[in-house]
C-alpha cells in the first residue's frame, strides 16, 4: 500500500514521504481540446513574435548595409577633398613669393599715393602763395 522512501543527502535526514496509489482518471475531452487549442495558439503567438523579431533584425541588417555604403561614399569624398586641399596648399605655397611681391607693390603704391597727395597739397599751397605774390 504505502511505501516509505529514504534518500540521505549530504548527511541530512530526509523526512519520510509516503506515496499512495490513487486511481487517476483521464481528463475530460473538452479540457484536452482546450489544452491543445491553448498550446496551438501559444505556438502561433510565439511564432508571430519570432517572425516580427526576425523582420526587425532583417531591417536592421539592411539599414547597416546602407549605412556602410554611405560611410564608404563619405570616406571617398573625404579622401578626395583631402587630396584637393593638399594640392591647393601646394599651389598656394608656390604662389606665396608672388603674393609677397604683390603685397610689397601695394605698400609702395600706397606710399606713392600718399606722396602724390602731399605733393598735390604742397603745389596748391605754392600756387596760392604765388597768386597772392602776383597780386601785390
Amino acid at each position: 500500500m504505502a511505501e516509505k522512501q529514504e534518500q540521505p543527502t549530504s548527511g541530512e535526514k530526509v523526512p519520510e514521504v509516503e506515496e499512495s496509489e490513487e486511481a487517476k482518471e483521464p481528463p475530460p475531452v473538452d479540457v484536452v481540446d482546450l489544452c491543445h487549442e491553448t498550446f496551438q495558439k501559444t505556438a502561433e503567438y510565439l511564432r508571430g513574435e519570432l517572425e516580427g523579431t526576425i523582420e526587425d533584425y532583417k531591417l536592421l541588417e539592411k539599414m547597416n548595409k546602407i549605412t556602410i555604403c554611405k560611410y564608404s561614399e563619405m570616406k571617398h569624398i573625404g579622401l578626395s577633398i583631402g587630396s584637393a586641399l593638399q594640392e591647393l596648399n601646394e599651389k598656394y605655397k608656390s604662389l606665396q613669393p608672388y603674393l609677397d611681391q604683390i603685397d610689397a607693390i601695394e605698400e609702395s603704391v600706397a606710399s606713392l599715393e600718399q606722396a602724390a597727395y602731399s605733393l598735390d597739397h604742397y603745389s596748391k599751397r605754392l600756387e596760392a602763395k604765388f597768386k597772392t605774390l602776383e597780386r601785390r
